[in-house]
């Protein structure tokens, strides 16, 4: 099992931050390399299916993904339920106060080892530089 937790401050409240986090048509916005989907539901509550593709022109993977749970304005809990990626990701808003929150990104993954070696370094950075895309993206809600 891979943990990753990434976390970002946001300038914006956390009702505008969760509806920037959940807008999975925009995720594209700030996500490098990445294009979100909803494949069946609304998404917007459990049982819900997501596609996310990620790379570059056509080459690249699909990480398909349910929602296990549902809590606005502070949590989504996924399951990673592709060939490649499986696991649980978990995407929370923490109140800061005063009209700021926090974004945190948490993936407990089983992908393969020799896979994640030299994939790791590059995900982290990108997973870093998109957060921050979404800090902007999410403020500009606000």
């Amino acid at each position: 099992m891979i943990r990753v937790v990434e976390r970002v401050d946001v300038a914006a409240p956390v009702e505008t931050t969760w509806a920037a986090m959940t807008d999975w048509a925009e995720q594209g916005a700030w996500m490098l390399g990445t294009t979100v989907r909803v494949t069946s539901g609304d998404g917007r509550g459990v049982g819900s299916t997501l596609a996310a593709f990620t790379g570059l022109a056509r080459i690249g993977f699909t990480d398909h993904m349910e929602i296990t749970e549902w809590r606005p304005p502070v949590r989504c809990t996924v399951r990673h339920t592709g060939w490649l990626v499986r696991g649980t990701g978990v995407f929370e808003v923490v109140d800061r106060g005063a009209g700021s929150s926090t974004f945190v990104w948490r993936e407990d993954l089983n992908v393969p080892r020799l896979l994640w070696a030299p994939v790791s370094p590059v995900f982290r950075a990108g997973l870093r530089a998109s957060l921050r895309r979404f800090a902007a993206f999410a403020q500009a809600r606000a």
